[in-house]
């Protein structure tokens, strides 16, 4: 039953976020987001400032693309009719937790798409963008166009405080 809403949910995010995105242009060719040490895969559930600090609430997860997400996907699935994941990535997230980090002042944000000017025509993607964190506070907050918590991300902790994050560009 879990992984019928597992596969339920991915559906209805990916159909949510392309009649959202349906919009969007590339400037260039999406490339992976590179492994790194110390970084993890997530769902953000919430951003919140105490005291002057941000904290990150997320759930960890698997991201998986190309051939190592077939493969994933073959194991976990055994559909004989669908062999390999829709749009060419596969999410795991065999146990739903909630973990909070404090976000560094100076973390580097990398963002695909987001709202830039609340028009929906102009959503555009724009690969790897580099924003400050108080810009990514305030798209995050904003849910009318593109809704930012769709989205997965790559978190990378350093001493238990989110130094970089990346969002995950989901077709």
């Amino acid at each position: 039953m879990k992984r019928v809403w597992k596969l339920t949910s991915v559906m209805l995010m990916v159909f949510m976020m392309m009649t959202t995105v349906g919009a969007a242009t590339s400037n260039d060719e999406y490339k992976p987001v590179e492994k790194a040490p110390n970084q993890q895969a997530v769902f953000i559930h919430s951003i919140e400032v105490k005291d002057g600090e941000v904290y990150l609430n997320a759930d960890p997860i698997q991201w998986y693309e190309g051939e190592e997400a077939g493969e994933i996907f073959r194991e976990r699935e055994q559909d004989p009719e669908v062999t390999e994941p829709p749009n060419g990535y596969y999410i795991v997230n065999d146990t739903e937790e909630q973990v909070s980090w404090r976000v560094a002042d100076e973390a580097e944000v990398y963002l695909q798409l987001y709202d830039h000017t609340g028009r929906v025509e102009d959503a555009q993607i724009y690969w790897n963008q580099l924003v400050s964190l108080n810009k990514f506070l305030s798209v995050y907050e904003k849910k009318d166009i593109i809704d930012m918590s769709w989205f997965p991300y790559h978190v990378t902790i350093e001493d238990g405080v989110v130094v970089k994050i990346i969002q995950q560009y989901t077709p």
